[in-house]
């Protein structure tokens, strides 16, 4: 049984933030804006665990629980959130939805 090195591992989690990243800055769209930010959070999650598993200690592996536990309750929220601006605004475009306004 061979062993993935833990540079692939921090690449794929670079490699999934940047995905992430620009996203989030090219995209118009709430619900993939929204989509790109789990993303980014994922691949952090995934340097935790790798760097955990790398260090033999725990402490990555416990973040990463809070993190998921966090993001499972922000994706409820979120999608709460775009479901009702949509049912008011009849749009997910980020550039359309100006809240502050009337």
């Amino acid at each position: 049984m061979t062993v993935v090195p833990i540079n692939w591992y921090l690449i794929l989690g670079a490699v999934l933030f940047t995905i992430g990243v620009i996203g989030v800055l090219v995209r118009r769209n709430v619900i993939v804006i929204f989509m790109s930010i789990e993303l980014m959070l994922n691949a952090v999650n995934l340097v935790f665990v790798a760097l955990s598993r790398q260090l033999h200690v725990m402490d990555g592996q416990v973040v990463v629980f809070f993190v998921m536990t966090v993001a499972a309750a922000e994706a409820a929220v979120g999608l709460a959130i775009i479901i009702s601006t949509f049912r008011n605004r009849e749009t997910v475009n980020a550039d359309e939805l100006n809240l502050l306004r009337w």
